[in-house]
């Protein structure tokens, strides 16, 4: 995995993250009142733990989807890179243009005074030209950025739903009073790890 995939990998997971509910609540069985003085066996306790790093790196449609992701990244990055060099090289051959120009009029080398205003108003109309496209460059700049932004969104909350909707479904007898995400746990405890499952589950269902 390169760099730019390892990027986009920890900016999706640290989102999903952030969007993904920190617990999964569901309504469990109907039971009788518990008395504070009553200690439950921490054993019994009907929670479930999910790694949402590991899934995102084994859930199927996660990793199609940051592989498309990371093309049109790399694609914007080409495409800006491309139009970069070249109105540096643009700049360049301006600047040339403009130290011409002075030391030829220092020089006094220009045949006529029309000439020198000529070569001068078209060096000002260059520049101008230039200004436009630099401005040209910083617009789609930001536009390529939002466009990314706005395509990262989407398929955080595209996982995030895929995610959410299956533990629903995979819970859905009620088994489970939490499904914790255990980026918010500081303590992890055995047994209570379902991610694997979860995973099994989530490429099983995209799959068929």
């Amino acid at each position: 995995m390169n760099k730019i995939q390892i990027i986009i990998n920890s900016v999706l997971a640290a989102a999903v993250v952030a969007l993904f509910v920190v617990f999964f609540t569901v309504s469990p069985r109907a039971k009788k009142p518990v008395t504070p003085e009553v200690v439950v066996d921490a054993e019994l306790l009907p929670i479930a733990i999910i790694n949402t790093d590991s899934i995102l790196k084994h859930y199927t449609l996660a990793v199609e989807s940051t592989d498309k992701l990371m093309s049109s990244y790399e694609a914007s990055t080409v495409q800006l890179d491309s139009k970069g060099k070249a109105f540096q090289k643009e700049y360049e051959s301006f600047q040339r243009d403009v130290l011409d120009f002075q030391r030829k009029l220092e020089a006094n080398a220009f045949l006529s005074r029309e000439r020198a205003e000529s070569e001068q108003s078209r060096l000002q109309k260059k520049e101008q030209e230039l200004m436009k496209k630099q401005q040209d460059l910083e617009n789609l700049r930001q536009k390529l950025s939002n466009d990314f932004m706005a395509q990262q969104a989407e398929l955080t909350a595209q996982l995030a739903d895929s995610i959410q909707q299956y533990l629903r479904d995979y819970n859905a007898d009620g088994h489970y009073h939490l499904i914790l995400n255990d980026a918010a746990l500081m303590n992890k405890v055995a047994g209570y790890d379902i991610t694997l499952e979860v995973i099994d589950g989530l490429n099983a269902r995209y799959h068929k």
